[in-house]
C-alpha cells in the first residue's frame, strides 16, 4: 500500500484519467473528490461490497430453480 500525505486542494493521479483530490478535512473527517471517466465506476467500499454480494447471490441458482425452469419448459412443449 502507498500512503501519501497531501493537503487541501492537493491531488494524487492514478493512472493517466483519475484524479483523486483532498477538498475538506475536518477532524478526523476527510472529504475527498474524484475525477474519473463516466466509463469508471467510483463507489464507496461498502457500497461497492453490496453490488458484488448482489450479482452473487443474482447468479447463483439452486436445484429448485432449475427444476421448475425444467417443468415450466415441458409444459409449454419446448424441447
Amino acid at each position: 500500500m502507498l500512503v501519501l500525505t497531501r493537503k487541501v486542494n492537493q491531488s494524487i493521479v492514478i493512472g493517466d484519467d483519475i484524479e483523486v483530490v483532498v477538498l475538506e478535512v475536518r477532524g478526523e473527517q476527510v472529504r475527498i473528490g474524484v475525477r474519473a471517466p463516466r466509463t469508471i465506476a467510483v463507489h464507496r467500499k461498502e457500497i461497492y461490497e453490496q453490488i458484488l454480494q448482489e450479482n452473487l447471490n443474482a447468479a447463483s441458482v439452486s436445484t429448485d430453480d432449475l427444476a421448475s425452469l425444467q417443468e415450466r419448459l415441458a409444459e409449454e412443449g419446448t424441447p
